[in-house]
């Protein structure tokens, strides 16, 4: 389906795919010539739409990341046996481990445990892992002290051969001293590594905001995730991308409220004075998020911003057209997306809202179509 052919559509997310594409070249720019590009594909693509996004990269990164095995079969089913690599960025379930095993797919392992409950599994396979080195994200990972023993003994284990070495950086937007201690530290803990003989291909250490922020850092591998989407975790860094995704709704209702009116539950905001309220078909179940209830959100209807009034409900959400003379039922309304000389952006909302992008992303939910072009 075409954007120009939702007219019947109530709720929907157009996802432009070249936009994408944009955004991987944006990654792979910065990370230059030496490091390919990790899709970060997981929980449907942010939203996206896992199949279609994968789709659109296909021979265009080096790998993809998916949280867990079901996403990991979901993006083989789609490529197929060519299919690059399909790295794991979670911890598996011991019950997950034999899948991974036959389907190839690259786990994150942060123990010697883990790599030995792998290589049990192997029957004479040969295994790829990717050790995963904790800097300071406490998430997951072996801590750097302990880090040259324990891929010492995963070296010695039959099956499994170390082909990625990786760390996370949890402020990489927020703390640039506290990112580049941390850098300086995964580097030396490399450098150790490879003093053991270990010489693993995959290097990765940036996401995007890492990428932005450290370039010259990159490794062999950088994790595309949120910048790959059109949304810079560095605001400054947003004009060189393109964003992927609009979300979408139409007009329902238009009402005439008097002064002193209640608009939707709990009567939280009550109309100043006689104005036109219009009613659109998306609530907080579609991914309007709750939280934008009476923060000062808008919409963009024929190109101007229409105040939110009220709470979020789970299907509809009530604007003030007063600045539209000629909004009408059925007329589109925009969430996240541009309209004329107007641009609201998923940073926007999430700061609204009080929350992240990637949380808007993650929060569109399956009854929103998804239209590609």
């Amino acid at each position: 389906m075409k954007p120009s052919q939702t007219k019947s559509l109530r709720c929907w997310a157009e996802i432009d795919l070249s936009a994408l594409r944009h955004n991987a070249g944006v990654a792979s720019r910065l990370a230059g010539p030496e490091a390919g590009i990790m899709a970060i594909v997981k929980a449907n693509a942010y939203g996206h739409g896992l199949a279609e996004v994968v789709e659109a990269l296909r021979g265009i990164v080096a790998m993809y990341g998916v949280a867990n095995v079901r996403e990991a079969g979901a993006v083989r089913a789609v490529l197929g046996a060519d299919a690059p690599g399909i790295f794991i960025l979670g911890p598996a379930l011991p019950e997950e481990r034999e899948e991974i095993v036959t389907g190839g797919f690259f786990p994150a392992v942060s123990s010697a445990g883990e790599a030995a409950a792998y290589s049990a599994l192997c029957s004479g396979k040969r295994l790829p892992i990717h050790v995963a080195i904790d800097t300071g994200m406490g998430r997951m990972g072996m801590r750097e002290a302990a880090a040259l023993e324990i891929i010492t003994e995963i070296s010695e284990l039959p099956g499994v051969v170390i082909a990625g070495i990786g760390t996370h950086l949890p402020v990489a937007d927020e703390d640039e001293g506290y990112t580049r201690g941390q850098l300086g530290r995964f580097e030396a803990v490399l450098q150790g590594i490879r003093e053991l003989g270990v010489d693993a291909p995959f290097i990765h250490k940036l996401n995007s905001a890492g990428l932005f922020r450290f370039p010259q850092r990159a490794g062999t591998l950088v994790r595309a995730g949120l910048m790959l989407y059109g949304s810079s975790p560095l605001p400054e860094h947003q004009m060189e991308l393109r964003p992927a995704l609009a979300l979408k709704t139409r007009i329902t209702m238009i009402r005439e409220l008097p002064a002193g009116h209640g608009v939707s539950y709990g009567r939280t905001f009550i109309t100043p004075r006689e104005m036109p309220v219009a009613t659109l078909a998306i609530g907080y179940a579609d991914g309007c998020n709750r939280h934008l209830s009476n923060q000062g959100a808008d919409v963009l209807i024929r190109g101007r911003r229409c105040p939110m009034l009220g709470r979020v409900t789970m299907d509809q959400i009530m604007v003030d057209v007063s600045g539209v003379g000629d909004a009408a039922i059925g007329d589109e309304a925009i969430l996240i997306g541009a309209s004329g000389d107007e641009e609201i952006l998923a940073a926007e909302v999430a700061a609204k809202a009080g929350t992240i992008a990637w949380d808007i992303f993650t929060s569109i939910g399956p009854r929103v179509d998804r239209v590609y072009y």
